[in-house]
């Protein structure tokens, strides 16, 4: 027979390691994959307003506004597993003011779309962005690898497909500014430029060389579609092809994140 005192050790036991687990799982990845993490931050401010402006204008309405509420939900959950993480003082004070920044854009994002809303939730995703991008340069700066920095760059890459998007479907729902047309032409260089520096960086695998290989014809692609005249736009393709891109660099981000510690 099991005495009482036995059965309350065993049940300290038992609670005890079911503990552990959860614990665990809050945390349960390494500095390159936090900085992973930081980076689709800054990817997910920028589909959200993309998601929204599309879902105004009924360019692919249902799969804009199934990654709308997927953008909001893997944000809320990736703010909460940074949080878990990290201990380094600086970025917990970066992710306290993007917790902050989120709050607007997830109350606009939430809500019926309008179009006057539209310029107000894209200001807004602009700040989230800021404080997003801080937070990975600081895990990038903590890491001090080169892994660090090519996660940040390839990561970066995702962000800047879904601002060509958001930006794209500013102009084509003709919100007439010329810092739209500035801001997606300066994201389509750097695009183009950071993707130069992840193709001839000598840490790729064969894997990464030929996924980047594919982002690089479809984004020659993309910029061909993209060659309209004068206020004609292609949101429902440019949707297409930028949403494809951000997979494959998602899929490159992830890579280079699981990478053996490169110097």
């Amino acid at each position: 027979m099991i005495t009482k005192g036995v059965q309350a050790l065993l049940y300290g036991l038992f609670f005890l390691l079911c503990q552990v687990p959860i614990a665990q799982a809050a945390v349960d990845f390494n500095l390159a994959e936090a900085i992973n993490k930081a980076g689709r931050q800054r990817m997910l401010s920028q589909r959200i307003v993309k998601s929204y402006l599309q879902m105004g204008q009924d360019v692919r309405y249902r799969v804009a506004k199934k990654h709308l509420q997927e953008s909001i939900d893997l944000f809320e959950r990736q703010l909460q597993q940074l949080k878990d993480f990290t201990t380094n003082s600086e970025a917990i004070r970066g992710l306290a003011l993007v917790e902050k920044l989120w709050k607007p854009v997830k109350e606009i994002a939430s809500g019926p779309v309008q179009r006057e809303k539209a310029e107000e939730l894209r200001a807004h995703a602009e700040q989230l962005l800021a404080a997003a991008h801080q937070v990975v340069l600081i895990l990038a700066d903590e890491s001090g690898t080169n892994q660090g920095h090519l996660v940040n760059i390839a990561g970066r890459q995702r962000m800047l497909s879904q601002r060509m998007g958001n930006l794209y479907m500013l102009m084509s729902w003709k919100f007439d500014d010329e810092l739209y047309r500035q801001d997606y032409k300066s994201a389509t260089e750097e695009f183009d430029k950071a993707l130069q520096e992840l193709i001839n960086a000598h840490e790729n695998t064969q894997q990464i060389s030929d996924i980047l290989d594919q982002v690089k014809k479809n984004w020659d692609l993309y910029n061909l579609s993209n060659r309209m005249g004068e206020n004609e736009y292609v949101p429902g393709l440019v949707a297409r092809m930028l949403d494809k891109i951000l997979v494959q660099m998602n899929e490159v981000t992830g890579l280079y994140a699981a990478l053996p510690q490169a110097k």
